[in-house]
């Protein structure tokens, strides 16, 4: 069970998860590619990116927006859906090309959930723009 779906509280549903871009995962071939001529050394930094991708949670619920990460241990940035003020979209021109980028909710006071290499960011936004306030 994923952690957005363990921490939901009492008439809380989940209203959509989002996927980070095959973009991300680069990082990861590129050590596999490196694991041939370094005879498998590189493998395990391969496996920590696989690892630390398989860890990234990201998505919105009726009450709040969740971004979850870490291996080991856990980070969560969280934000109530009624404190927030702005979602900004962050792409380079490798992403508007390829479809991905990084969006910025940014709410009262100085927390900022950011979710990065997300696909579809403008997608991203307006899911997350389109919840009523409860």
């Amino acid at each position: 069970m994923s952690y957005i779906d363990e921490s939901l509280s009492k008439g809380e549903q989940t209203h959509e998860i989002f996927k980070l871009h095959w973009f991300s995962k680069i990082p990861m071939f590129i050590w596999l590619i490196l694991a041939i001529p370094t005879i498998g050394l590189t493998a395990l930094l391969a496996l920590w990116e696989w690892l630390k991708l398989r860890s990234i949670e990201q998505g919105v619920t009726n009450k709040r927006v969740i971004r979850k990460s870490g291996i080991i241990s856990r980070k969560t940035d969280e934000m109530k859906i009624s404190s927030i003020e702005t979602v900004e979209i962050d792409q380079s021109v490798l992403g508007r090309i390829f479809g991905f980028g990084n969006v910025k909710i940014t709410g009262r006071g100085i927390s900022d959930v950011v979710f990065m290499k997300v696909d579809n960011p403008l997608d991203v936004k307006k899911s997350i723009e389109s919840i009523d306030v409860v």
